[in-house]
């Protein structure tokens, strides 16, 4: 079984909550592991904060997220102007941005960006999934490989 889903949110915070519900609930349903979730849920708050905080001059922003075939992929857009790069290790502790990409890294499997000078930036994020104990008999068959 697959699930998917498309919330287009206002910039503001208040939305960040939003998203990580649905998507808990989606993966929950699944008997996907809390650890899991747990991971994939920080990663979607931090690219939402960043969606918020520089998606540009629009209002909204949108998350997509498809569950199935064993992993989850989430997407994250924004009319922002983009990220510069990828730092390669954390900031000094006093510095109050670029943490996030770099929580994002080490908790999915995969993550990307696509940036559009002046129409906004895409963050995915891909995890591959692991389940509860015992779920494995209770959960579709074509999840079963993981």
């Amino acid at each position: 079984m697959d699930i998917e889903f498309s919330l287009a949110l206002p910039r503001d915070a208040i939305g960040i909550p939003m998203v990580r519900r649905v998507l808990g609930d989606a993966m929950r349903s699944l008997n996907v592991s809390e650890t899991c979730i747990a991971d994939m849920l920080l990663a979607v708050s931090e690219a939402c904060s960043n969606a918020v905080r520089h998606g540009g001059p629009a209002n909204r922003y949108e998350v997509t997220a498809a569950i199935g075939a064993g992993q989850c992929d989430v997407r994250v857009a924004d009319n922002g102007v983009g990220v510069p790069s990828m730092p390669h290790h954390f900031p000094p502790p006093d510095t109050e941005n670029g943490r996030g990409l770099l929580i994002m890294r080490s908790v999915v499997d995969e993550i990307s960006f696509g940036v559009t000078p002046g129409r906004g930036t895409t963050v995915h994020l891909r995890k591959h999934l692991a389940w509860d104990d015992g779920a494995a008999k209770a959960r579709p068959r074509e999840l079963a490989t993981v």
